[in-house]
């Protein structure tokens, strides 16, 4: 991401309401694995630190954080969120089977052989690991915040899973989510463009009375897209184990 992006994420990412929806359905999720506070989690692509504040506040005390920018890194530290180290996502500097929960969350759009990410995701995770995997959806959404976050592409859940299964994963759960605002954000990407507004990155779009309306449609949104399997959201989210050979 740029710089820019980055400073802008670190400022909200504590009590903007796409951070703290995510993070509740993130820890949702993450608590029906029944995991012990001392498994082995990996958080690739840590960005600020949102997942890192998500995962410390479940209580696990065994986790590693890893982020290809040192500017993420720095902007971890200065929050107190823990171990990050600088890496990339295609050689994940790792032995092998070796975390019991691997996040990669909103990471693999922003790599040019995603296949290659998902072999290195499935490689590090243990035998009956999971993998915990989001992405930005729908091509049709594509619009600044893509830009500014130099993604390469925007998925498909059809296209999302087959790429998953090549690279040895099993997907066990999958929806899209984010579906009550996926028009809304539709038409405001579409302005945006018209209209050529260019910002840091679209979480400045959030004034405070904005940021309270938001949360509580956002937290009915995440609470209900896992049972409701909508056909459509602005991302999408995969739970994944590794396939038995």
């Amino acid at each position: 991401m740029d710089s820019a992006t980055y400073a802008s994420e670190a400022a909200v990412e504590s009590n903007h309401w796409w951070f703290v929806g995510r993070r509740v359905l993130f820890a949702r999720l993450i608590k029906s694995f029944n995991l012990p506070i001392g498994a082995c989690v990996l958080d690739v692509g840590t960005s600020t630190g949102t997942n890192l504040r998500m995962l410390r506040e479940l209580g696990f005390t065994n986790v590693t954080g890893l982020d290809r920018s040192p500017e993420a890194i720095r902007f971890c530290a200065e929050k107190g969120l823990g171990d990050v180290k600088l890496g990339d996502i295609c050689e994940l500097p790792f032995a092998g089977g070796s975390f019991d929960l691997v996040l990669a969350t909103d990471i693999v759009e922003h790599v040019a052989d995603d296949v290659a990410a998902i072999a290195e995701l499935r490689r590090v995770l243990k035998p009956g690991g999971h993998l915990l995997l989001t992405v930005p959806t729908f091509p049709l959404l594509w619009g600044h915040q893509d830009v500014v976050g130099h993604h390469q592409r925007r998925y498909k859940m059809r296209d999302l899973l087959r790429k998953l299964r090549g690279g040895g994963l099993e997907p066990e759960r999958h929806f899209y989510f984010n579906y009550l605002l996926f028009l809304p954000i539709l038409i405001t990407r579409q302005l945006m463009r018209v209209l050529g507004v260019r910002l840091a990155s679209e979480a400045e779009m959030n004034p405070g009375w904005m940021n309270r309306a938001l949360l509580p449609l956002f937290l009915f949104d995440v609470k209900t897209a896992a049972w409701l399997r909508p056909p459509v959201g602005v991302s999408g989210l995969v739970i994944a184990t590794p396939r038995r050979a």
